[in-house]
């Protein structure tokens, strides 16, 4: 598998240069390249016109190629001044110079205009503060090349204000610029042009005044259509007519999502549509309660509920698939008898362990229900093909018989037979009165799913979609749309 395909990047002087792309589009790989994470096995990399091949991060820093990444890297319990110069503290005969130390950091500092006490704790100030020190440390070194990489996910809006003002004080000193984010807005807000990346090939690029945001969601998507190419759709159910089994009013959660407003009814399919980032996977965790809400109201069968967690919403009869199955779904090393039988071994406790035999009979009777593909229901599940560890942890919870199953991603990477199966699985259980929260990248999925769709972007839902208005080219020029 080529993970970067004849990709060209460029990036001027003076220029904030936006790499975009959806997951696996090979943005973390170009950068990881270009800082010498990874060996390129083909092509060239030139810095101010000389050729460079970088061999790691530090020796990428040294050539003057400095990367801020999104989760702060630096020690908290240090001072601002220490992180700022750490590793490459000036020394006298007698030791470490503190007072170049802090003077450094402070001339760092100074060229973002932020002004502080650089001998506090870098832990002791905000997230944004410390997103400055980040970047002030690479200053530090002389970079020509700044890769900025989601440096606005934990930022509020004053805060990325302030990153932005700092961005263009660098542009204008004639540094150049990589910035990676999946805002949309912010995107327009601060870059002069634009790379995008799908599938590890380079497919667009341009000045980003002349890229419309219809074509940029295009491009990132990969979908060419008209806007009246015909979906099928599921059929009405009169289970929709029923109160909402979940009702989300005004949801917050700083970093994830703002003010999101949904309902759910029983024998429903709510998708949630949206570029990466958008807020997604976000709103399904607090549905589920593994991400607490800073505020709003969560409801379930009519009545609110506080202090949500995952034991009340399996208690409630939530299910919930995550979109990384091999990290935060399946068991890797327990069988597929073990991993299949987990949430309803859970909810009995560890002191009423259901027999092996009833362990096995219900494995069997889900891996042929699904028809998961396994020689024997003791093989790890690590074994099995990616569709079909997808179906065992379908399996878990349907063996609980939920009245929610929340499905994020539950087709990526599968092939096309193990996706077209699970689709008809959630059709046929939408049809029994079972409702889904359905989040999938494909459009065409959430097309053919859901009767009911929250557009997301930039963290917000921006409109709600039902029946015919469910197409494709709407989807996309929705979250395409300019906020007010």
């Amino acid at each position: 598998m080529v993970a970067l395909d004849q990709v060209d990047f460029t990036v001027q002087p003076g220029e904030v240069h936006a790499l975009m792309g959806e997951n696996g589009a090979g943005k973390s790989t170009l950068i990881k390249v270009m800082t010498g994470v990874y060996p390129a096995d083909k092509g060239s990399i030139r810095l101010a016109g000389q050729e460079i091949c970088p061999t790691s991060p530090s020796d990428a820093t040294r050539l003057g190629i400095s990367t801020v990444y999104q989760e702060v890297n630096l020690a908290p319990n240090l001072s601002v001044a220490e992180n700022i110069c750490l590793g490459r503290e000036p020394k006298g005969w007698s030791g470490i110079r503190w007072r170049e130390v802090r003077k450094r950091a402070d001339q760092a500092l100074a060229r973002l205009s932020v002004s502080i006490d650089t001998g506090r704790a870098l832990g002791s100030y905000s997230v944004a503060i410390q997103q400055m020190a980040a970047i002030a440390r690479a200053l530090d070194v002389q970079a020509k090349v700044l890769v900025l990489d989601e440096p606005t996910s934990s930022l509020d809006a004053a805060e990325v204000q302030q990153l932005f003002e700092a961005i263009n004080r660098l542009k204008a000193e004639g540094m150049g610029i990589v910035f990676v984010t999946h805002f949309l807005d912010q995107v327009y807000a601060i870059s002069d042009w634009m790379t995008i990346l799908r599938n590890g090939r380079k497919v667009a690029e341009g000045a980003t005044k002349d890229i419309t945001r219809t074509d940029l969601v295009k491009h990132m998507i990969g979908r060419e259509m008209s806007s009246d190419e015909a979906h099928p759709k599921a059929p009405e159910s009169s289970a929709l007519q029923s109160p909402p089994l979940l009702t989300a009013q005004s949801l917050n959660r700083k970093g994830a999502i703002t003010n999101l407003d949904v309902s759910i009814g029983a024998g429903e399919v709510l998708g949630l549509a949206g570029l990466l980032g958008s807020g997604r996977s976000e709103s399904v965790r607090l549905f589920f309660g593994c991400d607490r809400l800073d505020s709003g109201k969560l409801e379930v069968d009519g009545k609110g509920v506080h202090g949500w967690s995952s034991s009340d919403a399996i208690r409630a009869g939530f299910g919930y698939c995550p979109e990384d199955r091999k990290t935060s779904g399946i068991v890797p090393e327990l069988s597929v008898r073990e991993n299949i039988v987990l949430v309803l071994q859970s909810r009995r406790g560890w002191l009423r362990s259901i027999p092996r035999k009833r362990q096995a009979d219900l494995a069997q009777r889900m891996v042929a229900q699904l028809n998961i593909a396994t020689t024997d229901i003791e093989k790890p599940v690590q074994f099995l093909s990616g569709g079909n560890q997808q179906k065992a942890l379908l399996a878990r919870w349907l063996l609980t018989e939920p009245r929610l199953l929340l499905l994020d991603e539950p087709t990526r990477g599968i092939d096309v037979g193990a996706k077209q199966e699970i689709m008809n699985l959630v059709e046929d259980l939408r049809g029994k009165g079972m409702s889904f929260v359905f989040v999938s990248s494909e459009l065409a999925e959430v097309v053919r799913t859901c009767r009911k769709v929250a557009v997301l972007r930039d963290r917000r839902m921006v409109e709600t979609l039902t029946g015919s208005e469910i197409t494709e080219e709407r989807i996309m020029a929705t979250i395409a749309e300019v906020s007010h």
